[in-house]
């Protein structure tokens, strides 16, 4: 078995879309040495939905902070919604888009962590809203996933079970913030390599160094 190499997110977590071409270039790297895994962290998840109002005016701020460290950039469209929140009809939340990644691993398990970062894409750059089934159909188109497949599996209770295992798998590997990233060796021993935006050059070094040890045992 490889080890696997574990990636904690949120569709919504402005940090880990800055993060996405660094997870994407260690995925490419590591595809043949690494197992990969993309986790929803379930970060916008409440019993009553809330509008982009609640959020937009710290989103405001943070999202030049996440410019400026990470060289990514926030589209128009999203900025719209951030700029203008109580003409917004934006209500966030994480469950839709977990659902999304639950059933996309089981089409590709290979490219998770490729179809994260294009939600976050379709989010962030795009302004699409994740919590409209109509966001999705470009990607379908991209990865060759039949609409009426993919919709019946979006609305069943059993893919919505599997989003918030992973919500609840993050909490039980104590990961708080996003992104994180850990690798896990056997089925007991983990490794935090990244918490918070980290750079590629530190996180290849960090997975250097614990693929060295587990060589050297």
């Amino acid at each position: 078995m490889n080890p696997t190499l574990i990636y904690c997110y949120d569709v919504y977590c402005g940090w880990c879309y800055g993060f996405s071409p660094v997870i994407k270039k260690i995925a490419e790297e590591y595809k043949d040495k690494l197992d990969l895994e993309v986790l929803s962290g379930g970060m916008v998840i409440s019993d009553e939905a809330k509008p982009i109002s609640v959020t937009a005016g710290y989103i405001q701020q943070a999202y030049k902070v996440v410019e400026e460290h990470t060289g990514i950039k926030f589209g128009s469209d999203y900025l719209w919604h951030i700029n203008n929140p109580d003409l917004s009809d934006w209500y966030p939340s994480s469950e839709k888009p977990a659902i999304a990644l639950c059933i996309f691993k089981e089409f590709y398990p290979e490219r998770q962590i490729e179809f994260a970062a294009d939600l976050q894409y379709a989010l962030h750059y795009e302004g699409r809203d994740l919590c409209d089934d109509e966001a999705y159909t470009h990607l379908l188109e991209k990865y060759s996933i039949v609409p009426e497949t993919f919709y019946t599996k979006l609305k069943s209770e059993a893919y919505k079970e599997m989003a918030y295992y992973e919500f609840a798998l993050c909490k039980q590997l104590n990961v708080d913030s996003f992104p994180q990233v850990l690798i896990q060796l056997s089925e007991n021993k983990f490794y935090l390599l990244a918490k918070g935006f980290t750079v590629y050059e530190d996180l290849k070094e960090r997975i250097e160094r614990v693929l060295a040890e587990t060589e050297s045992i």
